[in-house]
């Protein structure tokens, strides 16, 4: 059975993200890592690890962002979505999720930590629901939402790809 887009972000209680599209954190670990057993780019202790739901229109887009652990994301449902990466070094690649094997999308894709990254549909007039896993454990204070102007200060030859994918 096919459900439109308001079917999910009602039914899991989705709302806004600060990204674009909506969100809701469906686990988070009982326990937690100390923050002097993490990498020096960690704030605080954090959990295990982290799981969302995460749901985008075609008419919006997951702007770029980046945090500071791996993000693992898991194709539910709609149409395929296309994931924008701009690595350390300025080298950029695109992912596809999606449920289309043979056309070279992928159930899951990893984002390394550090990495730019944004996400549009890859359709229009359609949705994708994801989800996303992050460990360690995600919290917003490791969340870094682009500034379009320093962004394409840092990464020139990817100019348009940016001003098309922040605010």
């Amino acid at each position: 059975m096919t459900y439109p887009a308001s079917y999910y972000i009602q039914t899991l209680r989705l709302k806004p993200h600060p990204e674009g599209g909506y969100y809701r954190q469906s686990y988070k670990s009982l326990e937690t890592i100390s923050k002097n057993a993490l990498p020096a780019r960690f704030k605080s202790d954090l959990t295990f690890s982290t799981a969302i739901y995460y749901l985008l229109e075609s008419k919006d887009i997951g702007a770029f962002h980046k945090i500071n652990s791996d993000e693992i994301w898991h194709f539910y449902a709609g149409t395929p979505l296309i994931i924008y990466c701009i690595d350390t070094i300025g080298n950029h690649h695109e992912l596809e999720l999606g449920p289309n094997l043979e056309e070279g999308q992928q159930l899951q894709i990893v984002i390394k930590t550090g990495h730019w990254f944004a996400a549009r549909v890859k359709d229009p007039d359609s949705f994708t629901l994801a989800g996303c896993t992050v460990s360690p454990g995600f919290e917003f204070h490791d969340f870094t939402l682009a500034n379009r102007a320093e962004l394409v200060r840092a990464f020139p030859q990817h100019e348009k790809m940016i001003i098309s994918l922040t605010r």
